[in-house]
């Protein structure tokens, strides 16, 4: 078997409920096979000689309730290999558990606290694992973030000795997908690249600019020489052949939502006068690109 040399983080938000997992690993395409979450359950990462019924079964006892600790005794039990393994739970009340099997790889280990766990396998060092649990218990702002920035930590501090190749991010919250329909908020994975978790904080930037609601420091009146540079750069593009009279009327919304639409800023359409900031600025840069 295949063994998944990895570090992964596993967190929760308590204020947001939110869970995540975050991995980077040697393997191709691990946040296909190492990250398990459901809202309100709790959240798994199994890697090493990966088993993934500890994702398949633990998530079905996390979510009827079961502690973090009592569902990794419980995969245990079941797996006769289960020294190969490496796995880390972190449940809907924010108890966890790392377990390292004692035939997984060196340097091999994990930490766990309130809210969250971290462990690794084949790793240069412990203060890999150690820079995860750190990072993620010191930096704040949205869950997501603060385990993406924990993996990147972690490779500064000396990743998978084996080198790198993929990375995962894996969040949820209840109804917190595209429209709601279900709970997987942020689904990101690069599966092949030499920069992996460069890459995965890249795609993370656009889940945020695509996919979040505008800030209210990030709301923009447009009139006068804003809305003068909305209708050049609209016209630019092709969306809009009015004047620029620097006036935000029916004309030019029209043009800004149909661009909107095209770029997929649907979720940061405005009312009234007002446009977003990252969008205007996104249009603004796209218009210059088109110049050149």
């Amino acid at each position: 078997m295949d063994r998944i040399a990895t570090f992964s983080i596993i967190g929760r938000d308590p204020e947001t409920s939110e869970l995540g997992v975050a991995v980077q690993s040697k393997f191709l395409g691990a946040g296909s096979v190492v990250p398990w979450a459901r809202a309100e359950a709790g959240a798994i990462a199994t890697q090493a000689a990966a088993n993934l019924d500890y994702g398949e079964i633990g998530m079905f006892l996390l979510s009827k309730g079961y502690p973090a600790d009592k569902v990794l005794r419980a995969l245990l039990a079941l797996d006769d290999g289960r020294e190969e393994r490496q796995i880390g739970i972190v449940d809907a009340r924010g108890g966890s558990v790392s377990f390292t099997g004692r035939e997984c790889m060196n340097w091999a280990g994990g930490l766990s606290g309130p809210n969250f766990a971290a462990q690794g396998n084949i790793l240069v060092g412990e203060e890999t694992v150690k820079a995860l649990a750190r990072t993620f218990q010191e930096t704040g702002g949205p869950l997501a973030r603060r385990l993406v920035t924990a993996l990147d930590r972690a490779q500064d501090a000396g990743g998978d000795r084996r080198g790198r190749q993929a990375a995962g991010l894996l969040v949820v919250k209840e109804k917190g997908s595209y429209g709601g329909y279900n709970d997987k908020y942020i689904d990101l994975r690069v599966d092949d690249d030499p920069e992996p978790i460069k890459r995965l904080i890249h795609l993370l930037d656009l889940h945020e600019l695509y996919f979040s609601k505008t800030a209210p420091e990030d709301m923009l009146e447009a009139k006068g020489s804003v809305a003068e540079q909305i209708q050049a750069a609209l016209s630019r593009l092709g969306y809009y052949a009015g004047p620029a009279s620097g006036a935000f009327d029916g004309r030019t919304k029209a043009a800004f939502r149909s661009f909107s639409g095209v770029e997929n800023f649907e979720e940061r359409l405005l009312q009234g006068d007002f446009v977003d900031r990252k969008v205007f600025e996104f249009l603004l840069g796209k218009a210059e690109l088109s110049a050149r």
